[in-house]
Protein backbone atom coordinates (compact mmCIF):
# COMPACT_ATOMS: atom_id res chain seq x y z
CA UNK A 1 0.00 0.00 0.00
CA UNK A 2 2.88 2.35 0.79
CA UNK A 3 4.24 1.93 -2.72
CA UNK A 4 1.01 3.20 -4.23
CA UNK A 5 0.97 6.22 -1.95
CA UNK A 6 4.49 7.08 -3.12
CA UNK A 7 3.52 6.70 -6.76
CA UNK A 8 0.38 8.79 -6.27
CA UNK A 9 2.33 11.47 -4.40
CA UNK A 10 4.93 11.56 -7.16
CA UNK A 11 2.27 11.89 -9.86
CA UNK A 12 0.62 14.75 -7.98
CA UNK A 13 4.01 16.46 -7.57
CA UNK A 14 4.68 16.13 -11.31
CA UNK A 15 1.29 17.63 -12.17
CA UNK A 16 1.76 20.53 -9.76
CA UNK A 17 5.26 21.08 -11.13
CA UNK A 18 4.03 21.18 -14.73
CA UNK A 19 1.24 23.60 -13.79
CA UNK A 20 3.73 25.81 -11.96
CA UNK A 21 6.14 25.70 -14.86
CA UNK A 22 3.44 26.75 -17.29
CA UNK A 23 2.22 29.54 -15.03
CA UNK A 24 5.65 30.92 -14.13
CA UNK A 25 7.44 30.19 -17.40
CA UNK A 26 9.14 33.59 -17.64
CA UNK A 27 10.64 33.29 -14.17
CA UNK A 28 11.87 29.82 -15.02
CA UNK A 29 13.38 31.05 -18.30
CA UNK A 30 15.15 33.89 -16.45
CA UNK A 31 16.52 31.38 -13.94
CA UNK A 32 17.86 29.22 -16.76
CA UNK A 33 19.45 32.22 -18.48
CA UNK A 34 21.07 33.26 -15.23
CA UNK A 35 22.41 29.81 -14.48
CA UNK A 36 24.17 29.34 -17.84
CA UNK A 37 27.32 31.32 -16.87
CA UNK A 38 27.61 29.46 -13.56
CA UNK A 39 27.27 26.09 -15.31
CA UNK A 40 29.91 27.09 -17.87
CA UNK A 41 32.31 28.17 -15.12
CA UNK A 42 31.89 24.93 -13.18
CA UNK A 43 32.08 22.74 -16.29
CA UNK A 44 35.20 24.56 -17.46
CA UNK A 45 36.82 24.17 -14.05
CA UNK A 46 36.05 20.45 -14.04
CA UNK A 47 37.51 20.09 -17.56
CA UNK A 48 40.71 21.89 -16.52
CA UNK A 49 41.07 19.75 -13.39
CA UNK A 50 40.48 16.56 -15.40
CA UNK A 51 43.05 17.61 -17.99
CA UNK A 52 45.65 18.46 -15.35
CA UNK A 53 45.00 15.15 -13.60
CA UNK A 54 45.46 13.26 -16.85
CA UNK A 55 48.75 15.05 -17.55
CA UNK A 56 49.93 14.32 -14.01
CA UNK A 57 49.03 10.63 -14.31
CA UNK A 58 50.75 10.38 -17.68
CA UNK A 59 53.92 11.97 -16.30
CA UNK A 60 53.89 9.63 -13.29
CA UNK A 61 53.49 6.54 -15.48
CA UNK A 62 56.27 7.71 -17.80
CA UNK A 63 58.51 8.27 -14.77
CA UNK A 64 57.80 4.74 -13.49
CA UNK A 65 58.56 3.21 -16.91
CA UNK A 66 62.00 4.80 -16.88
CA UNK A 67 62.87 3.11 -13.57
Amino acid sequence: MVKYVGILGGAVAVLIGIAGLLRFWWYFAALLKGSIPAVLIFAGAIAVIAGLSEIKDEAASAKEEKK
